[in-house]
This record gives C-alpha cells, sequence and structure tokens, in this order.
C-alpha cells in the first residue's frame, strides 16, 4: 500500500518504485526459497478510507503480509483490519502509536522509519548545541502532527527548552499566514515544521516572506528530491533529523548502514536516474531486508498454499525474531514490546539542506 497520488505522493512514489525494483530482482532470482513472490501494489490516494478499503481487499485476495502506507493517519486505519484478519503489516509511516503499546491488535504490526520520538530527540540535541531556548512549533492537523508535537515538547521540557507557540494547519491548506504571524510574534529562537512531504513547504515560505530570521527544522517526513524541488530558495539551510541514508556517502565508513545504503542507491539511481532515491524508497527496501529471511524460516514451519492463516502467524513470528538486519536506516533488532528496534545511534542523523543539496551536520555515536 503506497500514497503514490495525493499530498502525500513524494513519500509513495518512491515507495511504489522500490517495490518494482524489489519484484524484478525477485523474478530474476526465482523468488524466495524456490516460491515466486509477487507484490501486488495499491495507491491510497494519500486517503485514510481508500487504504482500509485497499487492506480489506489485500486481505481477502490472500495477502501472506501487508507492506505500507507511508501516512500515519492511513497505517492506524489499517491496524485493525490486519489484526482481525491476522495478518502480519510492516508500516512505512513515521507515528510511534502504530507500533506501540505491543498489544493485541499491534500484536501484527510492525514498522521501519523511524518515530517521531526518536527523531525529536535528535532536533533536541541540535538545538541545545545551537544554544536555542524559545522554541515553536506549527504541525499537521492530523495524527502526524499530534504525534510531533507530543514527543517534542516532550523532549524540549526535558532538556530546558520552552515552547512558546504551538499552531497546526491541513496538509491541504494553501495558505498559513495567520498562523506565521502568530509564530513570529513570539520570537522564538527556533521553529520545527511538522509535517512531510511538499505540504511541508508551505510554512517554511510563509515564515520566509513574513521576515522570519530564526533556525528552521523539519522532520524526517520531508528527506526527498521533492521537497527541494518544490521549496527551492526558501528551504536553503532548513535543518532536519534523517535516516543516514539521505546522506550516505558523507558518512564515517564505521557507519553500519553505509554499505547497505549505497547499494540499495546505486540499485535505485541505475533504474529511476541520478538523484533520484529517497529516504522513502530506502523505508521500503528496509521491509524487503526483513521480510525476505523471515520467508525463508516461516516456509519451513509452514504452507501458504495448504494452511493461510498457519503461514501468516508463523510468518509474523519471525519478522518479530528478525536481529541485527542492517538497513539503509539502521539495525533493525525486534522484540516482543520493541515492533521497531532501531537504535538511535544508528538511526538518525542530522542534516542541513545547503545549495540545494543534503549536507551532513552532526552525527550521535
Amino acid at each position: 500500500m503506497v500514497s503514490a497520488t495525493g499530498p502525500a505522493a513524494s513519500l509513495g512514489i518512491p515507495e511504489r518504485n522500490t517495490f518494482l525494483l524489489i519484484q524484478e530482482m525477485l523474478d530474476r532470482q526465482g523468488g524466495v526459497a524456490g516460491r515466486k513472490v509477487e507484490f501486488v501494489i495499491l495507491d491510497d490516494a494519500s486517503d485514510t478510507t481508500q487504504a482500509v478499503r485497499s487492506t480489506r481487499r489485500l486481505v481477502e485476495e490472500g495477502a501472506v503480509a501487508i507492506v505500507g502506507t507511508a501516512t500515519t493517519p492511513a497505517s492506524l486505519g489499517m491496524i485493525p483490519v490486519v489484526a482481525e484478519a491476522k495478518v502480519p503489516m510492516i508500516s512505512l509511516a513515521a507515528g510511534k502509536e502504530i507500533i506501540h503499546p505491543v498489544d493485541a491488535q499491534r500484536f501484527w504490526v510492525f514498522k521501519t522509519p523511524q518515530t517521531e520520538e526518536l527523531m525529536a530527540r535528535a532536533i533536541v540535541a541540535d538545538m541545545v548545541a545551537r544554544g536555542v531556548k524559545r522554541v515553536g512549533y506549527i504541525g499537521f492537523n492530523d495524527a502526524y502532527g499530534e504525534g510531533w508535537a507530543r514527543y517534542f515538547e516532550a523532549e524540549l521540557k526535558a532538556k530546558g527548552l520552552q515552547l512558546v507557540v504551538s499552531e497546526r494547519y491541513n496538509r491541504t491548506d494553501t495558505s498559513v499566514t495567520g498562523q506565521a504571524l502568530r509564530l513570529i510574534a513570539r520570537r522564538p529562537d527556533a521553529i520545527l515544521i511538522g509535517a512531510s512531504g511538499t505540504p511541508a513547504v508551505l510554512p517554511q515560505r510563509t515564515l520566509k516572506e513574513r521576515g522570519y530570521r530564526g533556525l528552521i527544522y523539519q522532520t524526517h517526513g520531508v528527506a526527498n528530491p521533492d521537497f527541494l524541488r518544490v521549496g527551492g530558495k526558501d528551504v536553503e539551510g532548513t535543518l532536519l533529523p534523517a535516516g543516514p541514508i539521505l546522506v550516505a556517502e558523507q558518512l564515517p565508513s564505521t557507519f553500519p548502514p553505509k554499505r547497505v545504503a549505497l547499494d540499495y542507491i546505486q540499485r535505485y539511481e541505475a533504474k529511476y536516474g541520478i538523484g533520484s532515491y529517497s529516504t522513502f524508497g530506502a523505508h521500503a527496501w528496509d521491509t524487503w531486508l526483513i521480510l525476505r529471511p523471515a520467508l525463508e524460516r516461516a516456509l519451513k514451519k509452514a504452507d501458504p498454499d495448504k494452511d493461510l492463516a498457519a503461514f501468516r502467524a508463523a510468518l509474523r513470528d519471525e519478522i518479530e525474531a528478525t536481529k541485527g538486519v542492517v538497513g539503509t536506516h539502521g539495525v533493525f533488532t525486534f522484540t516482543k514490546e520493541d515492533h521497531l528496534g532501531l537504535r538511535f545511534e544508528d538511526a538518525a542523523v542530522m542534516v542541513r539542506v545547503e545549495n540545494g543539496r543534503w549536507k551532513l551536520e552532526r552525527v550521535f555515536r
């Protein structure tokens, strides 16, 4: 399930492209353990209702696992469907509440993107290092924006920084002038925009037009070429936390994900063009690095052609048994209590937009 159209398309398109890349690779290799593997790719159009409807379709058509979708609200909507059907799901969205707490429904759900909690830690650490004291926030008026607001405020409080103003806007809004003026009036040293994809440009552009000269931070939800293309000069100087793949070539040689990230970049750019890769497609690649060995192990326990329910259950257990899988965004080790399994030190770096490119600012190892 991907958001290949609608406001989240800049996330969903590279995810879709990555699954097509994996499909080609599998067709050449003959599948997994002698079994054909087919990705059925559906577009939810960045709409939660469509995501839920399509999830039911995939379940009924016999999917052994579901991957997706790109947005937190839609992923949350999919959870009851997969839990009722007892089908393992790996989300491509950031919200921590997708996988926490691991209750009866989230028992079936995992994810690969870093949570807002993990990335808020990186942002506030960077703010502290730069001497920031007063902070503003503007985010989506949905589960993504609210999740970021909650974890960001908690991290600010823990580090002694003051949140002086907090605003919201809708993904489809065409103006945030009122919110921008209220933010500027409180004179924050830095502002975090809790948004994703190209809709994250609007508040930053408006703040610049209205004369704001402080630091502007974005979330890891903007780490793709479309944000740079749409934002242009208005996003120069942006600071954001990102998965290490975004600046893979700039990472120290000892950084665990570097080799895997460079391999993915080479494969993706060979098919889609130089400079076309993004962190979002890499989240999709990481799901396959987790799924492939889990499928191989599950096939030793059950046959999906004979007992689909037993195979789905076995696959869920084998996904949870993932240990030390090095991906493009970090090293994944799941437990019964942790269905993300990333360490802060391996999964987050700070990045700056400089001359229309991503520049590594800080690592946390």
